[in-house]
């Protein structure tokens, strides 16, 4: 049965306990534990660590120790009964503990280290504490070292400071908060600024001298010297040294150190030095032989001499080596000191190169009792002691100061005939010879000699008198017994000489005070002696004789015999009648005062007027001992007369010189010490009487003199430290007049210092809960007098500006300080009564008004951060109980005076500013505690947080419809509150925004203002760290639970969800802003917040303020396309005008146009880092523009040569297509910003799937990767984990038409492959149905998943979100038409490469040309036919008709390109490869074989092939023969691969002929570097033989000398399977079947167009007239109206081309060029001036393959033109001019979302205006020089003519309104 316990409440676990057991409690070893119950071996009760959880554990395992119990019941507190500093250790060492592991953890190894040195000492010292051997003495030392050990430790760690009393923590409830404020203080000013001490103490530990020439022992010597006097100050430290330099004696190692001891704060200067003289015992000579004589001589050997001020650093000087010096001439040895130190270098030199003296030095300082205290090993040895000569600074009473064969002697008597001592001086003394065997023992035999030559003066021993040998010494007397003087020793034997004792008394004051103090008692009783023998004669002499005595020791240097004189008055004074002479010469003195003209005299006898009293009172009570108390009465009356007239001259103002005023001065500061002197005789009451009378004589008026004010002050100060004064009774007496002072002082703001003293110690005497009637009148008084004005002392002097001197600034802060703590006392000792006759002292509400104004706000201040120390926890605390206990009694008097009519804004805006300051003070969140901590201060004070917020809760309810005033006034600091992790606080103060937003709805009929200021507030707020996931789920469930029943309630919610989203992501923003490196996350969530502040909430400036952090992380992060795209969000906002914008951000105050062109300069510079370079061109133009209009051609010139050099990037330097990958985050444990979304990443350069999935776990180092590709399940979405789905998706293009556009390089192409893509695609291949073992191709379906993004990549992140997701299937045909399509895209290209020498080698086309063939033969395409051919999937299919069509032609068309394939790999197949290529020309054969092919004419009805770089037997010149207005007429050719008279190959026959064809299709070797071109054979068909080009015309596509990028690593590890991965799998250029004639004459050109055709019958003019329609032609009038109502471009425009001079042929054209507008080939010619001579031709326009460099020959001018300016026609579409026909192809597919272009996208600015499109460029005649750009204003105002209806039609947009106007 459990019991509760009775005795066994406290104990210690000895063993842990894994609480295994039911209901058992986990405990480990050092654990305390209450107890609650007991029952059979087992204890029931917690560990003090956790006391929420109970639970049972054995009780074996606990050590019991004594407690005492508290509240016994159920909320009984346990404390140890153990010594407080045990307790204190025990739980400092159990936090340190916690503390001492994470500095292992942030690698603080020094710390670390010495902390556990630190740790392991205090657990030795506990040991010693616990076992309890110690004596007092050694338990106060142990007690000592433990607290300054903690004191340590706790302020390396940043712990409180603890105050303590006698080594003893104390409890801030049991002492007064003065007396708490002034421990606190005095350790934290003994922390920080050490107190000086005034005695100094030199430590010498002599080591060794190096010396190579040594071999004798040394003797050496150290003293200190003064070299400003010129003479010793220290006695003389000896030890001796062996032969090699080292002390005798090494086991004795006390005998080489020694402390110089009692050096005084003057000493410590440079000019005193630390000699060493070194003497060798040895030979005369140095270097003389060894002989014979065995005599030993004293020789000089060097001298070291360094200064004491080298060594005030403090710090130990270990093997200091001093160098040693030798003087020149022997006779100097006595000075080499003096010359050392005067640097007279020709006196001495070195001893030797390598001589040095190696000692240790080190300054103590303190008295010597404390340097034994803590130097107690240097003592325990018995160190040597060498004293100062003569007196120390400081002198003590009683103080006293510490033989060979003779050949001579000299001596000299101490003591004088006439008693006094050998005078201090030199004497010159007779050196008598000895004899032999002379014994000096008995003195007699030579003290009758005579002793100095000053004494044979007058003698007739001439045997004497003529001795040459004479001893000289100098003497100086330091002595507590002896004297010099003969006027000491006349007064001494006054009775000798009477007739000398005026003379006498005369005389003392010219006696040195050191005599006078030696013999003290003597000279009192002397002097009493003398006042006995005849007071009236010598009465007054005495009296001034023993005030000279008195005020002699008030002298620093003689202070210490003050204790003698004490003693002599209690023990030796006799005169029982002396006091009636006393007070008589007393009262005589002050009576004299007022009319005294010279008052210094009068001013030493009331200096002394303490110790004067102390001879009065003495006198008195042994006159009274002798008598038995008569003459009482008349006592009494005496020291009333002489307290009358001290009344009367203090009652006296000074007129004139102020001599009276100083007077006073000298009384009143020595006047308190005679108060316990009264007491000794009189009542406590009188004597209070008596010094209340005496005080309130003082005059009031401030002005008369301040240092009087000052010394009165003082008196006031004295006066409450006095004895007289902590007698309850005699303080009550006494309290009205020191508060008067007290208050005048503070009145006139004086002596602030003193007042605040003056004040701690009245408050020091007043405990706290003190209930004693004398107590509660004491407040009642002080509350009346001081709380005003010590309200108004505080806030002046808080708001005085801080002095500049460090030393003034601790005073500024003590004053303060101690002002602060009076104050907390006097309101911690008001109880109800008195805080109730307070408020109702004030007459009207106005005052009561300013008094709680002024209380409110000295609160904010006293709770200022900087107001105490930041580990002050313990004083924090304490206001914070004081001021929260007393805002609790003021609200009530808010309520009841300030509501209603009488309501006044301001104080209740104090009184709730105040609340919310409390509330979010450091040192009140107890969150940040440890947990002990946090247990001591819920137990003491509660959580002062709740009380407070419940407080605001009820005021605020009490405000009604006044809480209007403070709307949206008080959203922000009631939402800083509720951010405070306190869920009680939370749950009391969410609701008052649900008021806020009912009173917002009545007046204004919604809450915008309390949306608004909250959505401000948040961002702030929860970027300083507060808030969490907990608050923003109660933050919505308590709001919404609260306007379930308003009528607002919609729009309520609606706020509800927006804030609470907008915490969703500033939660995700700080979690990931904690990170360290810059990954994904912290990028991905900064854009989630900045498009929510942006299209959620429309505000521009964090919106604008986020732009920038996302710059930022994107910079770091080395991301410098995204950084270009996130700054140009910025610029859009912009416009070019003048408009002046302020300092934001980092940008200086500047108009915005100036704004603008740094933006645009950065974001260039960025695109330019990121090699967007297109990008960079397009902002080039625009800046352009402006310089162009501004006349500004300096920066024009340069914005040119930029833009050419970004055009120089794209064409000469290489750029890495990226990787794109899907990722799927699944799991709750996501952040919301991605949280159960997919994105897609645009990966970094040579980041493949695998490093990209690591790089994605590293980042998410919790999270899981899923296996597999499909869509994860509901329980995924919902489970507690986090999911990673990751795979590569292929980009799909927006517009194909650059891509699919022939002549133009890879490079150019490669930009719009990876670049403004929206749509992704991901391939996931399946079997339907039965699957065929031999063909699995039959059923060989593909899933083709497409993923459309928010945003284009890339953009203003690496990833988007997944928008939205389209899942098609793919028929297995449709699946074969893909691979095949992708493969023979893939041949052309490598062909392409190939002819145009952009491979290094030619390896990447023979393994496509291998993979192909080879697996044609071995039955890859062959299966395709056994697959879609036969007649059964014809006839189960119809439907496939068409697909069936393009699959047969496809498979045709890969044979033309693997016949031209072949051919061109026969050109530039190596020798070695040569077999190779004769293997792959034989399957080749045999593949045509298995498809059936013989003549490819014959088989395909002019089947396009298209190269990209142009196909090799199609002239890109020619054109058709006639064309009808009805339509296109077809005429029949044979394939463009077919060569005449060559229907069936053999393998060699193939080889060379190829071979052969090819070189007569160049024309040119092998080593040239121009573009191989193919020529047909006049047999080729009327269409490639009518017009055909010159044979010698080359190309112009780029050489391999532009240094274009190379595909061959990217091909080389391409899988050679039909099935290709997404990303190896190149985009489908996908042509439709042709139907209609026009259309297959269209597209017949589009694919011939960029290959020249020869003809050999025709001449040169007719080659060069007979244009061809472009390969980039398209129907010009949909394509160019589709444009412009669209407002976008589906893909960036190429640069086009330069604007030129109006001419009649640019309105003739009827076919426009597409609207990418540019040129895809470059070369070196510039453009030609179009002709009207060009258009006499038939048929269509084309590009002349000599001229067509210019059409990216370079930018002649960059000023916008329209779309008829730029394509140089204005008719309709369909319009015909003269006898040309319009063909118009299919438009190209547009997004069916019509989705409008990212707004990141940098071409949105752009297309604000109607993009420029290419001119139709014309073959003149006549070669003319190019055209001169035209000038500016020209181009412009032609731009204006002709684009006037441009205009009309499509009105340029204007941006947004913005909110921010000077962002």
């Amino acid at each position: 049965m459990w019991i509760p316990t009775e005795h066994e409440k406290y104990g210690v676990v000895i063993a842990s306990f894994r609480g295994t057991v039911p209901y058992g409690l986990s405990l480990e070893i050092g654990d305390t534990v209450q107890i609650l119950e007991k029952c059979d071996g087992w204890y029931r009760g917690f560990a003090l660590k956790n006391p929420n959880i109970k639970g049972i554990f054995p009780s074996s395992y606990i050590h019991l120790k004594n407690a005492c119990v508290k509240n016994k019941g159920q909320f009984e507190m346990v404390i140890p009964t153990e010594d407080s500093v045990i307790t204190e250790m025990t739980s400092t060492l159990r936090d340190w503990g916690t503390m001492w592991k994470q500095l292992y953890v942030r690698n603080e190894g020094d710390l670390f280290h010495r902390l556990w040195h630190i740790m392991n000492e205090i657990l030795d010292l506990r040991r010693q504490v616990l076992v309890g051997h110690l004596t007092h003495d050694r338990m106060k030392d142990v007690k000592r070292h433990i607290t300054a050990r903690l004191d340590w430790g706790n302020e390396q760690l940043g712990l409180d400071l603890v105050p303590r009393k006698e080594y003893a923590m104390v409890d801030p409830e049991d002492i007064s908060i003065t007396e708490l404020y002034r421990l606190m203080e005095h350790r934290h000013r003994k922390k920080d600024t050490p107190v000086q001490a005034s005695s100094h103490h030199l430590f010498v530990q002599m080591k060794s001298l190096m010396c190579s020439n040594l071999g004798e022992e040394l003797e050496v010597i150290f003293s200190l010297f003064d070299s400003k006097e010129n003479r010793p100050i220290s006695e003389r430290f000896f030890l001796r040294l062996n032969r090699n330099g080292l002390p005798k004696s090494p086991e004795k190692p006390e005998r080489h150190c020694s402390l110089f001891v009692d050096l005084g704060s003057s000493e410590l200067r440079k000019d005193i030095y630390i000699t060493v003289h070194i003497i060798r015992i040895g030979r005369m000579g140095a270097g003389e032989k060894k002989n014979a004589c065995s005599v030993q001589y004293r020789r000089p050997f060097g001298c070291a001499v360094l200064s004491i001020a080298d060594l005030l650093t403090g710090e130990t000087k270990d093997d200091l080596i001093l160098k040693v010096y030798m003087c020149n001439t022997e006779s100097e040895w006595y000075q080499i000191h003096e010359n050392i130190i005067k640097k007279l270098n020709a006196r001495y030199n070195l001893t030797g190169s390598n001589a040095g003296l190696a000692v240790s030095l080190q300054l103590l300082h303190g008295d010597i009792e404390q340097i034994r205290r803590e130097y107690s090993s240097v003592f325990t040895h018995g160190v040597s002691i060498t004293r100062k000569l003569g007196f120390s600074n400081i002198i003590m009473p009683a103080k006293e100061k510490g033989e060979k064969k003779l050949f001579g002697f000299s001596f000299v008597p101490l003591m004088q005939e006439d008693g006094r001592t050998l005078p201090d001086g030199t004497h010159e003394l007779i050196v008598h010879k000895c004899e032999e065997n002379t014994n000096l023992q008995d003195s007699s035999r030579y003290l009758r000699l005579p002793f100095s030559k000053a004494s044979l003066l007058g003698t007739n021993n001439q045997a004497i008198k003529a001795t040459k040998e004479s001893f000289w010494i100098t003497s100086f007397l330091c002595s507590t017994k002896l004297t010099q003087n003969g006027d000491m020793l006349d007064l001494l034997k006054w009775r000798t000489h009477p007739d000398k004792i005026t003379g006498c008394l005369s005389k003392i004051k010219e006696i040195d005070g050191s005599e006078i103090v030696k013999f003290l008692q003597d000279t009192l009783d002397t002097l009493f002696g003398i006042l006995d023998e005849n007071s009236q004669k010598y009465g007054s002499k005495v009296f001034d004789s023993l005030v000279h005595i008195i005020n002699l020791l008030q002298d620093s240097k003689f202070h210490h015999f003050k204790p003698v004189m004490d003693t002599y008055i209690e023990s030796h004074f006799a005169g029982a009648l002396a006091y009636r002479d006393l007070i008589k010469v007393l009262k005589w003195y002050v009576d004299r005062i007022t009319e005294a003209e010279r008052q210094e005299h009068i001013q030493e006898v009331l200096k002394a007027q303490e110790y004067i009293f102390k001879y009065i009172v003495q006198s008195r009570r042994l006159f009274s001992l002798a008598t038995g108390g008569q003459n009482e009465e008349e006592f009494r009356c005496c020291i009333q007369e002489l307290l009358m007239s001290v009344r009367f001259f203090l009652s006296q103002e000074s007129k004139g010189s102020g001599a009276l005023s100083q007077s006073q001065a000298v009384f009143l500061s020595s006047f308190p010490a005679v108060y316990s002197e009264l007491l000794k005789l009189f009542d406590v009451r009188e004597v209070a009487n008596l010094v209340h009378d005496t005080l309130g004589s003082l005059p009031t008026i401030m002005h008369v003199d301040d240092s009087l004010q000052a010394v009165k002050l003082q008196c006031i100060g004295k006066t409450v430290e006095s004895q007289l004064y902590t007698n309850p009774d005699s303080r009550y007496i006494l309290l009205p007049v020191v508060l008067h002072h007290l208050h005048m002082h503070l009145q006139e703001q004086k002596d602030l210092i003193m007042c605040a003293r003056i004040l701690s110690n009245i408050f020091c005497l007043i405990k706290k809960n003190s209930s004693e009637k004398s107590v509660l009148e004491e407040i009642d008084v002080i509350v009346t007098s001081l709380l005003d004005i010590l309200l108004r002392t505080i806030l002046e002097i808080t708001s005085r500006p801080q002095p500049s001197g460090s030393a003034m600034r601790l005073q500024f802060q003590d004053v303060t300080g101690e002002f602060v703590a009076c104050l907390l006392s006097l309101l911690r000792q008001m109880t109800d009564r008195h805080y109730q006759q307070l408020l109702d002292g004030f007459g009207t509400k106005e005052e009561l008004r300013d008094f709680l104004l002024q209380i409110f706000t000295v609160f904010r201040i006293l709770i200022r951060p900087e107001m105490f120390p930041k580990d002050w926890t313990v004083m924090r605390l304490v206001a914070n109980n004081v001021i929260i206990t007393t805002v609790l009694y003021l609200s009530d008097a808010l309520r009841k005076n300030f509501l209603n009519e009488n309501f006044d804004y301001k104080i209740w805006d104090s009184y709730f500013y105040l609340a919310v300051i409390f509330i979010n003070q450091l040192c009140l969140q107890l969150e940040m505690f440890t947990p002990s901590k946090k247990k001591k201060v819920l137990e003491k004070y509660g959580d002062m947080r709740v009380t407070m917020g419940c407080e605001i809760f009820s005021m605020w309810q009490n405000l009604g419809e006044h809480k209007l005033h403070f709307i949206p006034a008080l959203i922000g600091p009631f939402l800083e509150v509720t951010l405070i992790p306190q869920p009680d606080l939370r749950n009391v103060m969410i609701p008052i925004f649900h008021d806020m937003m009912d009173w917002e709805q009545r007046r204004s009929g919604n809450f915008k203002q309390v949306e608004a200021k909250l959505i401000d507030k948040l961002d702030s707020l929860m970027s300083e760290g507060k808030g969490d996931e907990t608050y923003r789920e109660l933050f919505n469930s308590i709001l919404l639970k609260k306007i379930e029943r308003e009528t607002w309630r919609e729009s309520g919610v609606s706020l509800i969800a927006t804030v609470t989203r907008l915490m969703e992501r500033l939660l995700d923003y700080r979690d990931c802003m904690k990170m360290g490196e810059v990954d994904g996350k912290k990028i991905g969530c900064t854009v989630s917040l900045l498009n929510f502040y942006k299209t959620e909430l429309n505000k521009e400036e964090m919106y604008i303020r986020y732009i920038h952090k996302l710059y930022d992380l994107h910079l770091k992060a080395q991301n410098f396309t995204e950084a270009a795209y996130t700054l140009l969000l910025y610029d859009e906002l912009l416009e070019w005008s003048d408009r002046p914008l302020r300092e934001f951000l980092t940008y200086p105050m500047q108009t915005e146009w100036q704004r603008k062109e740094y933006l645009h300069l950065t974001i260039i510079q960025n695109f330019d880092r990121g090699k967007c370079w297109e990008n960079g061109i397009i902002l080039c133009r625009k800046i352009a523009e402006q310089y162009e209009s501004y006349y500004d051609y300096r920066n024009l010139s340069k914005m040119r040569m930029m833009e050419a050099s970004l055009y120089d990037k794209i064409m000469d330097q290489q750029r890495l297509e990226p990787e794109f990958f899907r990722v799927g985050f699944y799991g709750k444990k996501f952040p919301f910003f991605l949280r159960n979304k997919e994105f897609v990443c645009r990966g970094h350069d040579y980041e493949r799937l695998e490093a990209f999935q690591q790089r994605m776990l590293n980042e998410f180092p919790h999270a899981i990767a899923m296996q597999h590709a499909n869509q994860p399940d509901e329980t995924i979405f919902q489970a507690e984990a986090q999911y990673l789905q990751i795979y590569a998706v292929t980009p799909i293009p927006e517009s194909q038409e650059v891509l699919q556009r022939e002549g133009i390089p890879d490079n150019i192409k490669s930009f719009y492959k990876v670049n403004h893509i929206w749509r992704f695609r991901y391939d996931r291949p399946f079997h339907k149905g039965t699957k065929d073992k031999e063909n699995e191709f039959k059923s060989l379906w593909v899933e083709r998943t497409s993923l459309i993004l928010v945003q284009s990549l890339p953009g203003i992140s690496r990833w988007f979100e997944v928008e939205k997701r389209e899942v098609v299937e793919m028929s297995p045909l449709e699946n074969a038409i893909e691979v095949l399509e992708n493969k023979n895209q893939q041949l052309k290209t490598l062909i392409s490469q190939c002819q145009t020498r952009q491979m290094q080698n030619i390896n990447p086309l023979t393994m496509c040309l291998n993979g192909v063939i080879d697996a044609a033969v071995n039955g890859g395409v062959s299966r395709y036919q056994e697959a879609f051919f036969v007649k059964e999937y014809i006839l189960n299919h119809p439907e496939d008709g068409e697909k069936i069509a393009r699959l047969r032609e496809l498979m045709l068309e890969q044979a033309q390109i693997l016949e031209f394939g072949l051919a061109v790999h026969e050109k530039f197949v190596p020798q070695d490869m040569r077999p190779l290529h004769k293997k792959l020309v034989d399957q080749f054969f045999v593949m045509k074989s298995s498809l059936g092919i013989q003549d490819f004419s014959a088989c395909i009805q002019a089947s396009p092939v298209h190269f990209p770089n142009g196909s090799p037997r199609v002239c890109r010149n020619s054109a058709p023969a006639s064309m009808s207005p009805d339509g296109a007429r077809v005429i029949p050719r044979r394939s463009p691969l077919s060569y005449p008279a060559v229907n069936r190959y053999s393998s060699s026959s193939l080889s060379s002929q190829a071979s052969a064809e090819v070189s007569n299709i160049t024309g040119q070797s092998e080593s040239s570097d121009e573009v191989f071109n193919m020529q047909p054979s006049p047999s080729t068909s009327s269409l490639s033989s009518t017009h055909s080009a010159s044979p010698n015309v080359t190309s112009s596509a780029p050489s391999s000398a532009r240094a274009s990028p190379l595909l061959s690593d990217k091909h080389k590890h391409s899988r050679e399977n039909s099935c290709l991965s997404p990303r190896e799998r190149p985009c489908s250029a996908i042509y439709p079947t042709p139907t209609e004639p026009s259309q297959r004459m269209l597209f017949n050109h589009i694919g011939d167009g960029p290959f020249p055709r020869s003809d050999p019958n025709l001449s040169a003019p007719d080659k060069a007239v007979n244009p061809t329609p472009s390969s980039w032609s398209l129907d010009s009038g949909k394509e160019a109206k589709n444009i412009l109502d669209s407002g976008k471009l589906l893909s960036p425009p190429v640069p086009p081309r330069p604007t030129q001079t109006a001419s009649p042929a640019r309105h003739g054209t009827s076919v426009s060029p597409s609207p990418a507008g540019r040129s895809p080939m470059k070369g070196s010619m510039q453009s030609f001036t179009p002709s009207p001579v060009e258009y006499h031709s038939s048929g269509l326009i084309s590009n002349s393959p000599v001229l067509s460099g210019s059409y990216s020959s370079g930018i002649s001018s960059l000023s916008r033109c329209s779309t008829s300016e730029t394509s140089g026609f204005e008719n309709p579409a369909n319009e015909q001019t003269g006898s040309m026909s319009t063909y118009s192809v299919p438009e190209e597919p547009v997004r069916k979302e019509s989705k409008t272009p990212p707004p990141y996208s940098v071409y949105e600015r752009t297309l604000r205006r109607p993009a420029p499109l290419p001119h139709s460029l014309s073959i003149p005649v006549t070669l003319e020089p190019p055209a001169l750009p035209p000038k500016p204003l020209l181009a412009r105002s032609t731009n204006l003519e002709n684009g006037s209806r441009r205009t009309e039609q499509v009105p340029r947009p204007r941006p947004l309104p913005r909110k921010v106007s000077q962002l």
